[in-house]
């Protein structure tokens, strides 16, 4: 190859001079386009074109391909011209060279540098079409190219001794370029040595030359152009781009930061950004730790450009990184922040400064945010933004920049109502990591104060949205937004949020309507930098999972409840239930995943269930509610893991039973399965205690015994209530057995693990006594039998027997 490649005679060499100057110096016009090149230009052109198909060698292609960019620059090729000179020369060509330059074949008559400039000046142009872009031989060539990003171009002994003569030669004739400089390892300290590197002590390193400019852009011409595609990421990442362009970088190569900074900063912002923290988290951080520096030490102008794309080298929050080293780099960014924060700032450059702060709260939480005054400060300008824009007359239109400015500050806000709300419960060791260290009483009210005037104007916002908005991505954050607030706090604004109740309702109707890949959702999937392998596909249901706890809350207060049956809420939450119920019926074993949304819109068709009877037996959703909890109960009590859910399921299912007219007739068969389950599940909560001491919980039901321990008591309660409507469902208790089983319990332990769960247990005990004269002999039996167990201290049962 290396004899038919290239010849010194037969091609001209310096193809990255600037056009301009080619043609002035043979006094010819400046190269046009294919389509405005005069007859006589496409003349020659035609006869390039005509050599370069019937070329005997590589000598005469590289010729013809020179002419060709001289008359007209490879960038500004036309489609067809470019396909006819791919169809010429392939990829074949061009990686070739490539390979020749880096192995530095002596033979091959040409410099490394020349070989590479006409090979990455060919790739360039063939890369601008985008079905070559995904060819697989010009992927093939990636890892050279990053090489050469990275490390330079090698030198040859013989071309290393005369290495004084070139520089001198290149900085007589061009300057601005360090194409002939050597160049040594510049890694920091400690950095990770390239993979593949010798290991040798510099005295035996190759030495190498930086590329120039222009043979660089080529590179990242490519590199560019393969990342805008569908899946250039995913390309990029499997050929090692990340960790490359990270040492480019660090190094200080050519076009690294103008160029290599640009092209990982779209990378990291993509689809592949947590697999990219996954697999390289060491030369990520390290690139992350040289940005915090730089940060530092830029002059406060480039300080707050730095601010605009800082975030995109930030590891995502939900990775597993939170090392030591992490912490060091954003404390550091902390502390560049904080003065910034103080001082007096441009609308567009305090959008910025909360954009990272807002990323480095998700990110680290508060703890290395600063002091308490600093963190209230900047809590406080976050809300004093959202009222300045939200407050606007009606018709305002927000620019994107605002739009992106306020999201920001929505996440400050929501980083600090879970202080300011919860300032005064113990924190869980979750919440201590995240938490406002030293915040005092009246600075918790003061934030309090300002998160409130901020979401009355979030509130004055939503209440001017009509249908034709509700696709808008802003308006979903400004949403999300409100419902973390309405979360955590639902005493203030109360009129307002009862006001604002039919957009809340109206909203959330429509995105469960939303067809799957179409309006929120559409946008949500597109600019998702999730891993689709890792997270599930964005649906309009998650509109209401983020209503859902607000809805818990205010199905409980007599106002908004009010409201919220006005707008047929529990239809929409019986709906939403059933399609969830249809997608966990088919997981089964490790593939089944608790679903916390499902267990809240329960506790909120429970609040109905309870405060409002005559809703409940007259609207047709809680009869349609009730035969999917017949259907659920008996297959979740073979889920273990969604243990909650069942005592959702059960204890609901039970309170809507105990509103049911009375009657006298055998139970339902889907009623009596119903029923059947409900005593299983209430039954499997306790098991005796060794030697006749206190009865347990039940391993099954012991680790989530803080979330379902009020519906267990609850469900035994709608038990009785139960047995009351219905007197039959006694038959069931006694031939399930539950009844025998539960007074084998209390005859055999001393008491129950609290005193509530007795409570509820009496309660159950004296509604089937007063039902079931058989029921109520059994239990006097066993009461005479139990000596100083736990049956024998129910005072309210004793006299219930003795009615």
């Amino acid at each position: 190859m290396a004899e038919s490649l290239v010849s010194p005679e037969g091609v001209s060499t310096q193809h990255h001079s600037n056009s301009e100057e080619q043609s002035e110096a043979d006094g010819s016009s400046p190269p046009l386009e294919p389509n405005s090149l005069s007859a006589a230009q496409r003349e020659v052109l035609e006869r390039c074109l005509h050599a370069l198909t019937h070329a005997k060698n590589d000598s005469h292609i590289l010729a013809a391909l020179l002419l060709i960019t001289r008359l007209c620059p490879a960038s500004q090729l036309d489609r067809v011209t470019l396909h006819r000179v791919f169809e010429a020369v392939g990829f074949n060509l061009p990686a070739r060279l490539l390979v020749t330059a880096v192995r530095g074949g002596e033979s091959s008559g040409l410099p490394p540098e020349e070989l590479l400039s006409l090979g990455t000046a060919l790739l360039a142009a063939l890369s601008t079409d985008p079905d070559m872009a995904t060819h697989p031989q010009l992927l093939s060539t990636i890892p050279l190219l990053l090489g050469l990003l990275e490390s330079g171009i090698p030198v040859s002994q013989k071309q290393a001794q005369h290495t004084t003569v070139s520089q001198s030669t290149c900085s007589d004739s061009s300057p601005n370029t360090n194409a002939c400089s050597t160049q040594t390892d510049q890694s920091t300290p400690g950095e990770e040595e390239p993979k593949g590197s010798s290991g040798l002590g510099r005295e035996d390193e190759p030495a190498v030359c930086k590329l120039d400019e222009a043979l660089a852009a080529d590179c990242y011409q490519v590199l560019t152009t393969v990342c805008s595609l569908s899946r250039g990421p995913d390309q990029l990442l499997a050929r090692g781009t990340i960790p490359a362009l990270c040492r480019a970088v660090l190094k200080k190569q050519t076009l690294s930061h103008e160029k290599g900074l640009l092209l990982l900063g779209n990378l990291l912002s993509s689809s592949i950004r947590q697999r990219a923290w996954s697999k390289h988290p060491s030369e990520l951080l390290s690139l992350l730790a040289s940005i915090s520096q730089n940060f530092s030490q830029a002059p406060e102008k480039d300080r707050l450009e730095m601010c605009s794309w800082i975030p995109q080298f930030l590891p995502p929050p939900e990775s597993e990184l939170q090392t030591q080293e992490l912490q060091g780099v954003v404390c550091s960014l902390w502390a560049t922040l904080c003065p910034m924060v103080q001082g007096k700032l441009g609308i567009d450059q305090l959008g910025n400064v909360l954009v990272l702060s807002a990323c480095l709260l998700d990110l680290s939480g508060w703890e290395p945010a600063g002091s308490p005054k600093f963190c209230c400060l900047l809590v406080n300008r976050a809300c004093v933004e959202v009222r300045m824009v939200l407050e606007e007359p009606p018709g305002t239109q927000l620019s994107a920049q605002q739009q992106h400015t306020l999201t920001a500050c929505y996440r400050i806000m929501e980083a600090a109502m879970e202080q300011a709300c919860c300032g005064g419960a113990n924190p869980s060791p979750a919440q201590s990591e995240t938490a406002i260290a030293g915040l005092s009483l009246q600075q918790s009210r003061q934030v309090l104060g300002a998160l409130e005037e901020a979401y009355s104007a979030v509130i004055y916002y939503l209440q001017q949205m009509d249908p034709s908005h509700y696709d808008e991505p802003f308006l979903f954050a400004t949403f999300r937004s409100l419902c973390a607030w309405l979360a955590e706090e639902t005493s203030c604004l109360k009129e307002e949020v009862s006001a604002l109740l039919p957009f809340l309702i109206g909203y959330a109707k429509h995105h469960l309507q939303e067809r799957k890949g179409k309006g929120l959702s559409e946008w949500m999937s597109t600019m998702s930098v999730s891993d689709c392998s890792q997270a599930g596909t964005w649906t309009g249901e998650n509109v209401l999972r983020y209503l859902l706890p607000a809805l818990c809350h205010l199905s409980a207060e007599d106002g908004p409840r009010k409201v919220l049956l006005s707008l047929d809420t529990p239809a929409m939450l019986v709906h939403f239930l059933s399609r969830g119920w249809g997608v966990l019926r088919t997981q089964s074993g490790k593939t089944v995943n608790r679903d916390p949304g499902l267990e809240t819109a329960c506790s909120a068709l429970l609040n109905f269930t309870v405060t409002e009877p005559d809703r409940v037996r007259t609207d047709a959703c809680f009869a349609s509610l009730e035969a999917m909890l017949s259907e659920a109960l008996p297959v979740l009590l073979h889920k273990s893991r969604l243990l909650v859910l069942a005592a959702n399921c059960c204890t609901l299912g039970l309170m809507i039973g105990r509103l049911k007219p009375a009657f006298t007739g055998p139970v339902e068969s889907s009623q009596r399965r119903f029923f059947s389950c409900a005593l299983r599940f209430l039954l499997g909560a306790l098991q005796a205690g060794d030697g006749g001491g206190q009865a347990r919980l039940s391993p099954l039901w012991e680790p989530c015994w803080e979330e379902v321990n009020e519906l267990w008591r609850l469900g035994l309660q709608a038990l009785a209530g139960c047995v009351n409507a219905q007197p039959s469902i006694t038959t069931l208790v006694r031939e399930e057995g539950w009844l025998q089983s539960i007074l084998s319990l209390l005859e055999s332990s001393s008491g129950l693990p609290d005193p509530h769960s007795q409570q509820a247990l009496e309660e159950a005990l004296c509604g089937i006594a007063r039902q079931c004269p058989f029921c109520r002999q059994d239990i006097s039996e066993s009461m005479k039998r139990g000596g100083r167990g736990s049956l024998h201290g129910m005072a309210q049962l004793r006299n219930v027997l003795k009615d």
